[in-house]
């Protein structure tokens, strides 16, 4: 009972570090996807899988999504 109520803080910062570290790979890998995304949409196009106006409107889009989570890391 002792040991709980001393190591009651430190397991509260060990907590909170492991909601940061959750949360910081979370925004990673949504930033990570979104450019592979991109990187797979320009190959394709490169190779003549898409048309010129498909590759416009689905870039369009990703770099929507990447501007909205850089937006919303900021805050």
């Amino acid at each position: 009972m002792i040991w709980q109520l001393l190591t009651a803080p430190l397991d509260g910062l060990v907590w909170i570090a492991e909601q940061i570290e959750e949360r910081a790979t979370t925004e990673l890998e949504k930033t990570e996807n979104l450019q592979k995304r991109l990187t797979t949409l320009q190959l394709k196009f490169d190779l003549g899988d898409i048309s010129e106006a498909d590759f416009i409107t689905q870039e369009q889009e990703i770099l929507e999504a990447m501007e909205a989570e850089m937006d919303e890391n900021k805050e």
